[in-house]
């Protein structure tokens, strides 16, 4: 149903080796992960035919204070 086809429209205008997340499991990582384990960067609104805009993130790594993080992984916030 929609689910399916948002996630085949996300891959579609993804990127290689990436992992791109929709707002709603962006804002779950954030909340019930402990301390934000999960950076996300803000890739923007994509298009989605038959929906409209929705914004998007990219999942890119721990950040440093995760317990699994190695020192030269990113220490940043989801950002807006």
């Amino acid at each position: 149903g929609d689910t399916v086809n948002t996630a085949s429209r996300m891959e579609s205008n993804s990127e290689t080796n990436k992992i791109h997340v929709s707002e709603s499991t962006a804002t779950l990582l954030q909340l019930q992960t402990a301390n934000s384990d999960f950076f996300l960067e803000s890739r923007g609104p994509i298009a989605i035919k038959g929906k409209g805009y929705i914004n998007t993130y990219w999942v890119c790594g721990k950040n440093e204070h995760s317990k699994t993080t190695s020192p030269s992984e990113a220490t940043l916030d989801m950002k807006e």
